[in-house]
């Protein structure tokens, strides 16, 4: 084997070496996060099949504009006795285009004496914040808003 013989064959193995780690990169398709959980998957997650009710008893409270949407202020308030009989076992805030749509969801007992709480979510974007409020009775109640995500938020 000649010297120049010998160069170009390292030359070649070499430019296969560096080409070769991209093209298997851009072959990959992107990553799927574990946590992916469309809204439609979330809510029959969360109803079993069951479909809510819009109602007046719910009330949620969110900008309509969020200026930041990596902290969107969210306060859902639902009128109930809360009595053995008669209270708000769980309330749910789904959102209807991040990559997973269950923000946060909150077991209630009587004990808790009020179904409300507040919490800051984040949004990609914008798009519609929905409370799903399941009953003791087992009857799910509905709400939702649609926030403006102006910038920032997660993508």
């Amino acid at each position: 084997m000649q010297r120049r013989d010998f160069f170009k064959k390292i030359g070649s193995v070499t430019a296969v070496a560096a080409v070769m780690p991209v093209m298997s990169f851009a072959a990959d398709a992107k990553p799927v996060s574990p946590n992916k959980m469309s809204y439609e998957t979330a809510l029959n997650a969360i109803t079993n099949g069951k479909t809510p009710k819009k109602s007046n008893k719910v009330s949620l409270k969110v900008p309509e504009i969020a200026e930041n949407g990596a902290v969107v202020p969210v306060t859902v308030n639902v009128e109930s006795p809360m009595t053995e009989n008669d209270y708000v076992k769980s309330i749910h805030v789904l959102n209807t285009k991040n990559g997973n749509s269950r923000c946060i969801d909150v077991n209630l007992t009587p004990a808790n004496g009020k179904a409300m709480f507040s919490t800051r979510i984040k949004l990609g974007g914008t798009q519609d914040v929905v409370a799903v409020v399941e009953l003791s009775n087992g009857e799910f109640l509905i709400a939702s808003q649609n926030v403006k995500v102006t910038i920032g938020g997660c993508g």
